[in-house]
């Protein structure tokens, strides 16, 4: 039974870890090996927490069970460490034991990728609530913009007295002002002008644009993949929503700090309900304070912004660039790493790719 009881744990996908009353790892299965990327052998006496870099929602669940014997259970996010670079998010569950010198048993499940496709799906649900509002809001506010134009228009030669025109020419040019800012709320229409192209042509581009925009020079570093190959898409649409996101990460970091550009190929990525082979993965990276906690769930919805004089229309539009290519913008934020992932398909779908 005791062999049969090996068996069974060795071919769990849950990771479970057994810890004696300092916490020191007594035993562990290979699903918490990779999990904490560390053999049975070398984590066996070790600390927990060291190896997850002391994360402190870990470290107060676990005293909690020592001192209470209850049972507790939550989804914490594991920060970087030497041997895993990403923040990955997992299911805890601390149980009170008696077995031998184990006192706690602790079972983790890596529910990282289930959390991005629904992050990701709450991303493309926000984006079409925030694309029906503010095209709705744009048209109620254009229809009128006309009447009031040619009001002022007639209005304007029927007066003779050339002070009284001034009054006509403002009504006039702030008409023409607002219905500018209209056609940016409803963004360029009409499909993509597809064509290849490479994105980073695109990115040093977009560089050189806010290199001359700023007159604070920033930091720019580049961690591209020469491999990445060229994609159809619209370069113009492109070149606006990359601009959006960098222009939003120079005004982040205030003259402070570094700005990064990386791009990879990540193979069998999911856009929504839809399996792609390969996406292209276009990342904006600051080192500045990061987006609030209270925003971070809304910052894709129009008029959502951190700036007194920011609009926030930029993500909105960036994001509905992106979608017209059948992509994505996701983010990550936390204070001193802020990153947008633009992910774009590189080949055209087929029925073979859906989920």
């Amino acid at each position: 039974m005791q062999r049969n009881a090996s068996y069974i744990l060795d071919a769990l996908s849950a990771g479970i870890i057994l810890l004696d009353a300092h916490l020191l790892i007594v035993a562990l299965n290979p699903a918490a090996e990779n999990i904490l990327g560390i053999s049975q052998q070398r984590a066996a006496g070790q600390s927990l927490l060291r190896l997850v870099d002391d994360e402190p929602e870990l470290r107060d669940i676990l005293t909690r069970v020592v001192n209470s014997g209850d049972h507790y259970a939550n989804e914490i996010r594991l920060s970087p460490t030497e041997v895993n670079s990403d923040d990955r998010i997992v299911d805890c569950r601390v149980s009170p034991i008696e077995i031998d010198d184990a006192r706690l048993l602790v079972e983790i499940t890596d529910v990282t990728r289930r959390s991005q496709i629904s992050r990701e799906n709450s991303l493309l649900i926000q984006h079409g609530a925030g694309r029906q509002m503010i095209r709705q809001l744009a048209h109620e506010i254009k229809n009128p913009l006309g009447g009031i134009r040619g009001a002022a228009q007639l209005l304007e030669r029927q007066l003779g007295d050339a002070e009284l025109k001034e009054y006509t020419d403002v009504v006039i040019s702030e008409t023409d002002r607002l219905a500018a800012l209209v056609d940016t709320l409803l963004g360029p229409g009409g499909p993509p002008n597809k064509q290849a192209v490479n994105v980073h042509e695109v990115l040093e581009y977009v560089v050189r644009l806010i290199e001359a925009e700023e007159q604070r020079q920033t930091k720019v570093r580049r961690d591209y993949d020469p491999g990445l190959p060229e994609i159809d898409l619209d370069k113009d649409q492109m070149v606006q929503a990359l601009l959006n996101l960098v222009r939003n990460a120079i005004a982040a970091l205030d003259g402070q700090g570094a700005l990064t550009l990386r791009t990879r190929a990540v193979t069998n990525y999911t856009i929504g309900n839809r399996r792609h082979r390969v996406v292209a993965s276009i990342e904006i990276e600051d080192d500045g304070p990061g987006i609030p906690p209270d925003l971070q769930d809304s910052i894709f919805y129009p008029l959502v912004t951190t700036r007194s004089e920011g609009t926030g229309l930029g993500l909105p539009a960036a994001q509905e660039l992106i979608s017209r290519h059948g992509g994505l913008i996701e983010f990550e934020s936390r204070p001193g790493r802020t990153v947008f992932l633009v992910r774009i398909p590189l080949q055209q779908l087929t029925a073979d790719d859906h989920v």
